[in-house]
């Protein structure tokens, strides 16, 4: 830069500024719009590198991290430094170094006009889920192609989930185009390809960019490489491009709860984040799903009350009424509240190893919401490279698909669509913790509205008392031959002597009808548990003592029956018997044809037997008779009222 130039720099003008009057500066910076975009597309097409020119072109860099990186053996020279950019910003590689997980590497930079948050996210297929993180609260995507590369699968993969996510501005940066000679036909063919491609998942519009985030070109000002290159540089881009969350503000009120706050007997409000339109006092509420309303008296934070919050505010709303709210509601406009429902058709993004489990229980964490959800066998999955439905029976890592899903209570929602923290939710596997899907609902199942709880007069409680006991369910698990069937059978005839109204579902039995239907793949072994586990249900609300005799080999659909029920009446008995043993029995003959063979997914042989943790009641038949294992189960379970 020539020095008659250095007056009219606007970053020369901001340090001015900062020297003269630092509390002109802060509120020009207080007063300046917030990007949000995320850096994305295939392995090493120069994500990281062109965050950290963009990081050091805005003057963003701490000097320590300059003086470290001067060192580095990795070097880009630029005006006089030598940066390693790409060493700046690789969440991934400091993942590796400290041990840690990373999701996504956030760095925050800002120019004389906007602030910017950047995600930058691994391009590797197995970190989708990073991707998947970044994009999710992002405004606009960067999306990298390398000259050389052309459109990759990585690139269309990326492509279609931040459409899938909702992200409407689009960027498209052909990157390296100093490998390429800057070679205008190079670039042309790359945006005509991708143009192409983009067109037929319903990308409307985006904006290209031929870039080297290596040497600075079109980044921060025109090159004079590209003179055939008449649209923007990236930052002038990023400065001016609308911000579509912005246009939150101008939707219904919502609201979700994240907790109440009550620091004193005379203060009572409800706190969260508002995700759409704005709130003020004197406006009708209504909180979901309750349907109960109110009328809004404060609205507070830190800073003392507002006169109005909109959209992107954390704020604590007051009631002019004690009407119940907590955490997990949503609080909304009276006039035009958002829905409520059980069942809905998503898109599933499956991030986990392991493939879905159709009927296994998973949580279902939606804004403030978790609730228990089960997801039903896919519709079809999608092909990234040729946009075609394919027919699946589950979905696999990096998979997306579409399927029902069922959750056991009503949660508030909208359609993805219209809103981002409404219809956006994750899975997250019972046992394990670890989040599984990424999901966006499309709308609910006509169903769901149309089926409904027809109250009764008689409750459980009348059932039990009519029969003078508690209801309990006693479910038997262990292998095949440990002798859950026979236990179970001595154990209904002492509760019988006992003039105790039972009954014994086994498993055997249960498949000669209700369940005929099934075989024993993963999927129907979790569906017939899920039946089996519906009407031990209603036979405990009948006031029964349900005694149940299933292999139930794994841990995830036992919790789930546990679920269905009430704290204390789901009694988990673990018929211990080593696999030696039960195969040395082998009464069925079963085990012999596993070994040969002829019957697969056998249970302890080619599919897995996930023992309890922490049942309630253990008995060895290695140890002791049937009859001894009964009368133990007998005496752990008095006194049986």
């Amino acid at each position: 830069m020539a020095h008659s130039d250095v007056t009219t720099d606007p970053i020369y003008q901001t340090d001015a500024l900062i020297a003269e009057d630092i509390d002109a500066y802060l509120e020009q910076h207080q007063h300046k719009t917030m990007l949000r975009f995320i850096t994305c597309g295939s392995v090493d097409d120069g994500k990281s590198t062109l965050i950290g020119r963009l990081l050091y072109d805005s003057k963003m860099i701490f000097e320590d991290q300059l003086a470290a990186l001067e060192s580095d053996s990795k070097k880009v020279g630029t005006q006089g430094q030598e940066i390693d950019f790409a060493l700046l910003v690789d969440g991934l590689a400091a993942e590796r170094e400290q041990g840690i997980t990373i999701d996504v590497a956030y760095r925050f930079f800002g120019t004389e006009k906007r602030k910017f948050i950047v995600a930058d996210c691994p391009g590797h297929e197995q970190y989708t889920r990073n991707m998947i993180t970044g994009a999710s609260t992002a405004d606009l995507a960067v999306i990298l192609i390398d000259a050389r590369k052309g459109v990759l699968v990585q690139t269309r993969r990326h492509s279609y989930l931040c459409h899938l996510i909702g992200i409407r501005n689009i960027v498209l940066a052909v990157n390296k185009m100093d490998l390429v000679d800057y070679d205008q036909a190079t670039y042309d063919a790359i945006v005509a390809d991708y143009a192409e491609f983009a067109k037929g998942i319903g990308i409307e519009s985006f904006t290209a960019l031929p870039i080297s985030g290596f040497k600075g070109d079109n980044i921060t000002a025109l090159s004079a490489n590209t003179p055939w290159y008449k649209g923007p540089t990236l930052v002038e881009h990023l400065e001016t491009v609308e911000v579509l969350s912005s246009l939150d503000a101008d939707k219904p009120f919502r609201l979700p709860v994240q907790w109440v706050n009550r620091p004193n007997l005379d203060f009572r409000g409800f706190s969260g984040l508002i995700a759409t339109g704005s709130v003020k006092p004197g406006d009708e509420v209504r909180v979901l799903p309750s349907g109960k309303t109110s009328t809004v008296t404060r609205v507070v934070t830190l800073d003392g009350d507002l006169d109005q919050a909109v959209a992107g505010q954390s704020v604590t709303v007051c009631f002019a009424d004690e009407i119940d709210c907590s955490r997990g509601n949503v609080i909304a406009a009276a006039a035009n509240p958002p829905q409520a429902a059980d069942q809905f058709e998503a898109t599933l993004v499956w991030l986990n190893d392991e493939a879905m489990h159709v009927g296994r229980a998973y949580w279902l964490k939606l804004g403030s919401q978790t609730v228990s959800v089960t997801v039903q066998q896919p519709k079809y999955a999608v092909n990234v490279n040729t946009m075609e439905h394919i027919a699946v029976k589950t979905l696999d890592l990096n998979a997306i698909g579409v399927a029902e899903i069922f959750t056991d209570k009503p949660i508030v929602f909208e359609p993805y669509q219209d809103n981002r923290a409404l219809g956006g939710f994750i899975l997250i596997d019972k046992l394990t913790n670890a989040t599984v899907a990424a999901g966006m609902i499309h709308f609910s199942l006509r169903r769901a509205q149309n089926v409904h709880w027809q109250p009764t007069d008689l409750t459980r409680d009348d059932h039990a008392r009519l029969k003078n006991q508690t209801p309990r369910v006693l479910w038997f698990t262990g292998l095949s031959g440990a002798g859950k069937s026979t236990i179970a059978n001595e154990v209904e005839k002492l509760l019988n002597v006992m003039n105790r109204h039972t009954f014994l579902l086994d498993g055997d039995n249960v498949r000669h009808g209700l369940n005929k239907d099934l075989g024993f793949t993963e999927a129907d072994r979790i569906e017939n548990i899920r039946r089996v586990g519906e009407v031990a249900k209603l036979m405990a609300d009948a006031g029964l003592i349900v005694l149940t005799a299933f292999i139930s080999p794994f841990r995830a659909e036992r919790e789930m029956v546990r679920q269905m029920l009430p704290e204390g009446e789901f009694i988990e008995i673990y018929v211990d018997t080593p696999l030696e043993v039960a195969e040395a029995r082998d009464v069925k003959g079963l085990y012999k044809k596993a070994r040969s063979g002829q019957l697969a997914n056998f249970t302890g042989i080619d599919s897995p037997y996930e023992p309890p943790e922490a049942p309630e009641i253990r008995v060895n038949t290695a140890e002791m008779t049937a009859e001894e294992a009964a009368r133990y189960i007998i005496a752990q379970l008095m006194p049986l009222k």
